[in-house]
């Protein structure tokens, strides 16, 4: 059966949102708006946080809602959780930025 508190919205998204807390080891079956795939959930993710629906290797660009989100900074199997810890952010790592660097981003 399909995890319904897991969030892909465009089938060229490689990263999924959990809207639940999931632990590492549970197995989950993923719609990716053109099919569904079966993922084994590698640690522990919290509510709101992303983790990939397919390998990524170091250099590719993360997509999430269709758009790219940044880069991995290195290989990302299935179920790893995507982060700071290995992505590079489009949007800069407002968490390391000083008061006068950090500034809103739009598109």
């Amino acid at each position: 059966m399909v995890e319904k508190y897991v969030a892909v919205v465009e089938p060229s998204d490689n990263v999924a949102t959990v809207l639940r807390d999931m632990q590492g080891g549970e197995t989950i079956e993923v719609d990716t708006g053109d099919g569904t795939r079966t993922i084994e959930i590698a640690e522990d993710i919290g509510f709101g946080h992303k983790f990939a629906i397919q390998p990524i290797p170091s250099g590719e660009t993360i997509r999430k809602y269709g758009k790219s989100i940044g880069n991995a900074t290195e290989d990302i199997e299935p179920g790893n959780r995507v982060h700071v810890h290995n992505v590079e952010s489009n949007y800069g790592r407002g968490d390391l930025a000083s008061n006068d660097q950090a500034q809103a981003v739009s598109e």
